[in-house]
């Protein structure tokens, strides 16, 4: 019986992983600026319109970044589409891309 309940856990792990994962797919891209590039604290800043899956107005704001890679392929003056989460209490870059 134990071995059924850990399997039963372990698929309901499983499944709400795969909705994190789709849902953070499925976020809006937000448009903005690259003001700054700080690659020596590991972040960015942005001036940006609102952030909807932050409920947030349009303001310029610093930002972590998920993966200090980004920060190799954004110049001061960009513009870019991107995600933004809060992620262990901070405001992090977690998917960044040239606007088209």
């Amino acid at each position: 019986m134990m071995k059924r309940r850990d399997w039963m856990l372990g698929a309901a792990l499983a499944a709400f992983s795969i909705a994190a994962i789709a849902q953070a797919d499925a976020a809006p891209l937000s448009e903005g600026e690259v003001r700054k590039v700080d690659p020596q604290a590991k972040k960015l800043t942005i001036r940006h319109g609102p952030l909807a899956n932050l409920d947030m107005p349009a303001m310029t704001m610093v930002f972590q970044v998920q993966d200090e890679a980004m920060l190799q392929n954004v110049r001061v003056g960009d513009r870019v589409r991107f995600l933004a989460e809060k992620v262990d209490g901070q405001f992090t870059v977690v998917r960044i891309e040239p606007a088209s």
